[in-house]
């Protein structure tokens, strides 16, 4: 099992696309692993014959442990699973990279007897846990891959719905930073309204399609980072660890699970690169081509709730950062202008921070100047 990088220590095997006996060739697709931050494929290093699979679909495999052996013209093939047969092999190592690629593609292995259906792991897990044929389901999604939301339109067999059900590796993965951060950042959260007209009109850059919101409220967030320096930190060994560089995270809905993409020094970006980059990397979350670096390393998080028809909440700070913000659907509600009612429309932002690093009135001063930037926004 090659080492995927970003501290990565394990994978779970989602689909094998060869079998004992098969003849491979220099790079091509042997196996399917889930990581917990994305899937990928690993390719063969040699050209020969598998002659061992030393892990089946759904186990668990380790960074260096063997995964699969290739012998020669003539080797005897051993047992599939026996790892006596694999430890007898020398001098052959595995591939140190691994190809990320599309998700859909990757789903449609040769097969026999018709089309395998596209669907991400996740997915192919959760029909397999209700009792669903995937081969009997239309997929809605893009090329025909099924989706969650397809899944839902299927009555579940109650005679395979497990009393508990496994988490994914990603699933697992955000439960481990979630406690941690919610055990070990003492947090707080500050609430204001905001009137969305003036940042709601910004979208609109003369293209055929708007401008996603996320880039704009980004454009305000950043120059605030650089005054109020705790807010683009992390506590760390009782110091408060600046960073030098703005790194933002943008928190995108995904089948998987939520995942935070990261554009990297988003500063020194206009906000149309901005918005095109963002756009890049959540295309890529939602079809598990996204690399670990575009995942990793955020200085400050925001998260659009509106766009699911959230409000008010409380986020949970990324671990190794220091604050992150959310805002909710813009709603018409009555307020009051110079001293007479009109209707207004009004978003909710949340502001969490870490109480080690950040006291309240440094807290609701930084949330002040957001709201302000946002009620004045001006495309730049």
């Amino acid at each position: 099992m090659p080492d995927i990088g970003e501290g990565l220590t394990e994978a779970e095997i989602i689909k094998w696309f060869v079998k004992v006996g098969d003849t491979v060739e220099i790079d091509q697709i042997l196996v399917e692993v889930e990581t917990a931050k994305t899937v990928v494929e690993i390719p063969s290093p040699f050209v020969g014959t598998v002659t061992s699979i030393a892990a089946r679909e759904g186990e668990i495999v380790e960074v260096d442990a063997v995964l699969f052996v290739i012998g020669g013209e003539g080797d005897a093939a051993p047992s599939a699973t026996s790892p006596k047969s694999a430890d007898t092999v020398q001098d052959r190592e595995l591939p140190r990279s691994v190809k990320e690629t599309p998700l859909p593609n990757a789903a449609s292995a040769p097969q026999t007897g018709g089309t395998r259906p596209r669907a991400m792991p996740v997915i192919r897990k959760l029909a397999k846990e209700r009792g669903l044929d995937l081969a009997s389901i239309t997929g809605s999604g893009p090329g025909g891959v099924i989706t969650r939301a397809d899944l839902e339109t299927h009555p579940s067999d109650p005679g395979h719905m497990p009393d508990a059900v496994p988490l994914s590796r990603t699933r697992q993965t955000i439960a481990d930073h979630m406690t941690k951060s919610w055990r070990t950042i003492p947090h707080v959260t500050v609430q204001a309204e905001l009137r969305a007209e003036q940042l709601l009109a910004g979208r609109d850059d003369g293209s055929d399609s708007p401008l996603p919101i996320e880039p704009l409220i980004a454009q305000v967030v950043m120059p605030l980072l650089r005054v109020h320096r705790e807010f683009n930190s992390e506590y760390a060994d009782n110091r408060m660890v600046v960073k030098p560089d703005v790194h933002m995270g943008f928190a995108v809905d995904t089948e998987a699970g939520l995942m935070v993409v990261v554009v990297k020094s988003a500063d020194e970006m206009s906000v149309s690169a901005l918005a095109s980059e963002f756009q890049r990397l959540a295309k890529a979350a939602r079809n598990r081509t996204i690399t670990l670096d575009e995942i990793t390393g955020q200085t400050f998080t925001i998260s659009n709730i509106g766009a699911l028809g959230g409000g008010h909440g409380t986020p949970i700070i990324p671990l190794g950062t220091s604050s992150i913000m959310s805002i909710g659907r813009a709603i018409q509600q009555p307020v009051v202008e110079n001293g007479e009612l009109t209707v207004g429309l009004v978003a909710p932002v949340d502001l969490s921070y870490d109480h080690r690093l950040i006291d309240g009135s440094l807290g609701q001063r930084f949330l002040t100047d957001l709201i302000t930037g946002l009620e004045s926004f001006v495309l730049a």
